[in-house]
């Protein structure tokens, strides 16, 4: 044990360290108010729901309440693995993020690659502004300018198949082409937003390097390849790693405004055999029991992530 003349000493440096942190938090109190909101809206949205995963595990009932409902343990796990749609949804969960991931992930890093070459500033500007205006629209309007874009009748996709002697293509209701539309959207609409942190990452990297690579007669493409990507391969990698947490996530809105009856065996989603099950059934515990199933696949998938990142280098912890 240490001794009292041991303890005595260490008292200083105990009060010193607690001056230190009193004199931090006045000189930077007002960026500590600032995250207040953050962290409220975490607290009261993010951990107090996490309570009610207790659902899962019950048979729920408005009229007796969470906690008074009875328990049935995982009666709701068992029925949602023996459901005869679940390997369906499962399948069009995980193709549809692979879509994501393989097309999706890497358009913002190319498209920020291509505006940091960019040298006219204006034009630049410019170009930027309009790429980042598709994220402000909101999925019901895009859906609908999806819908028109491509109605067999006044659709201009369809005018010019038929002005070329063909038959007009009912797109939206032919299985083969709703993933592609799906994801086409989605990449369209975020793939200017997503730009922004790789942009912002590349503002990080020391500009001697480049002039340095000029010097030494290094062209364009190999100052990307040699200097812009390694230094925004932590971004990348950290990015990648919570897309990998998301791999049954592919969200409610597009899909549930674009499929229809006759996309169902490719289009059904985890998000929207929630909705039918949860909301439209009432089976809020089986609803409950799904997104649980869902977090604990996308935990692994970041663990796993993470682990295969750090033979990189680049783990996200």
């Amino acid at each position: 044990m240490p001794s009292q003349e041991a303890i005595t000493a260490l008292k200083p440096v105990q009060q010193r360290k607690q001056l230190s942190l009193l004199k931090h938090l006045v000189k930077y109190k007002w960026l500590y108010v600032f995250l207040i909101p953050g962290f409220t809206y975490l607290l009261i949205f993010k951990y107090i729901p996490m309570f009610g995963i207790v659902i899962a595990f019950k048979d729920f009932s408005l009229v007796k309440g969470i906690w008074a409902s009875p328990w049935i343990g995982f009666e709701n796990f068992t029925y949602l693995f023996q459901a005869p749609d679940f390997y369906k949804i499962l399948r069009n969960s995980i193709v549809l993020s692979m879509y994501h991931i393989v097309f999706g992930f890497p358009a913002p890093i190319i498209l920020a690659l291509m505006l940091n070459e960019v040298r006219n500033l204006a034009f630049k500007r410019i170009t930027q502004t309009i790429l980042y205006l598709p994220h402000f629209i909101s999925w019901v309007v895009l859906a609908g300018m999806i819908i028109n874009f491509l109605s067999p009748s006044t659709g201009p996709v369809n005018y010019m198949i038929k002005g070329m002697g063909h038959d007009a293509i009912p797109f939206l209701l032919k299985p083969e082409y709703f993933r592609t539309i799906l994801v086409s959207a989605e990449v369209w609409k975020s793939v200017g937003w997503g730009t922004i942190i790789y942009l912002a990452a590349m503002t990080g990297i020391d500009p001697s390097l480049y002039e340095s690579a000029k010097l030494d007669g290094a062209s364009r493409m190999q100052q990307i390849r040699y200097i812009t990507i390694p230094g925004i391969a932590s971004t990348i990698t950290v990015l990648l790693v919570l897309q990998m947490g998301h791999i049954l996530d592919n969200g409610f809105e597009q899909v549930f405004l674009l499929y229809n009856p006759s996309t169902y065996d490719v289009a059904d989603v985890f998000e929207t055999y929630t909705y039918r099950i949860g909301l439209i059934d009432g089976r809020m515990s089986f609803a409950a029991a799904v997104g649980l199933f869902k977090a604990a696949v996308g935990l692994i998938m970041v663990i796993t992530a993470n682990r295969i990142a750090r033979f990189f280098g680049n783990q996200l912890w």
